[in-house]
């Protein structure tokens, strides 16, 4: 801890030293706390940190805080606005989890000597990209569930036989598994696309509840790591589905470009001891209107799904 115990070092992420952007670039920079964020550098790496009360953020306060859906979305978006702006610079980043802290600027390169193989793999495999979020929505009639067997229309009237009932409710049923088919196979088709401009690709859990917010049922929710040269293309060609895809019943929503969070890996996962004071959710842990931390990256993303070559 440093030398008064009153102040501790919150750590956003780790870049490569030659990259990381210099004390003129991060002057308006500030952090969760409203602090200056610099770097702290070793061994070619780089850890972009801000010095923080230690009465608000030593592991106590940051559980306390943590549970605390208001105070985790906020500190989520202060987390993420310093990872955005190195990111603008063109600087590979590897986002470190949420309300990771530090003791000192020992502690912080301890972990940058002990993870350095690990981190320098990542940026190497990671430099010169961006992840950009794909979400596909069903907006049509089958976006709705179907209702329970008890819970259909009134019974038929006397002029309607029993058969007809059962007849027209199989036909509505069969409609609605059609539109549903349609929808997916949409969904499919727009990945398949968007694979193939991509460097990695990561699929999500469809969100479902509050987390889809009024959108319809989400059908498609994966993460595209792309080359910055490629994300052009890859925007135009989210957009021209945008276009055509309404009349398949479906909506897209594209968000990015961000650090790649769902493609770092345990890069900056991992545990280091006492070094580290705390370390709390991680980056691309979901707020509570669903929007990514780069998230999302979304702010944040749910669980990690499959990976897709």
């Amino acid at each position: 801890m440093n030398a008064n115990h009153e102040e501790l070092l919150y750590a956003y992420a780790v870049t490569r030293d030659a990259g990381a952007p210099g004390a003129d670039d991060l002057e308006t920079l500030t952090g969760v706390a409203g602090e200056p964020v610099r770097a702290v550098r070793h061994l070619g790496l780089a850890t972009l940190v801000g010095p923080v009360p230690a009465a608000g953020f030593g592991e106590a306060a940051l559980h306390a805080s943590l549970e605390d859906i208001a105070c985790l979305e906020k500190a989520a978006r202060a987390h993420q606005r310093v990872i955005d702006a190195v990111t603008a610079t063109g600087a590979c980043v590897l986002p470190m989890r949420l309300a990771t802290v530090y003791h000192d600027e020992a502690g912080v390169r301890r972990m940058l000597a002990n993870r350095h193989a690990q981190l320098g793999a990542a940026l190497d495999r990671l430099d010169g990209c961006v992840e950009w979020g794909v979400k596909v929505h069903a907006s049509g009639s089958a976006a709705q569930a179907p209702a329970a067997t008890g819970a259909g229309p009134r019974a038929p009237r006397a002029a309607v036989s029993g058969r007809d009932y059962l007849r027209r409710r199989a036909a509505a049923r069969h409609a609605h598994e059609e539109e549903a088919r349609r929808e997916d196979e949409a969904a499919r088709g727009i990945h398949a696309v968007l694979t193939a401009l991509a460097e990695q690709t990561r699929l999500y859990p469809p969100q479902h509840g509050p987390l889809a917010g009024p959108s319809g049922r989400n059908i498609l929710n994966a993460a595209y790591l792309v080359r910055r040269e490629g994300g052009d293309r890859f925007t135009s060609a989210v957009a021209g589905f945008a276009d055509l895809v309404p009349e398949d019943g479906v909506r897209l929503e594209l968000t990015g470009p961000w650090a790649p969070y769902s493609f770092a890996g345990q890069a900056t996962s991992g545990q280091t001891g006492t070094d580290q004071a705390t370390s709390g959710q991680t980056a691309t842990g979901q707020t509570a209107t669903g929007q990514p931390t780069r998230a999302q990256p979304t702010l944040g993303r749910p669980a990690p799904g499959e990976d897709v070559p």
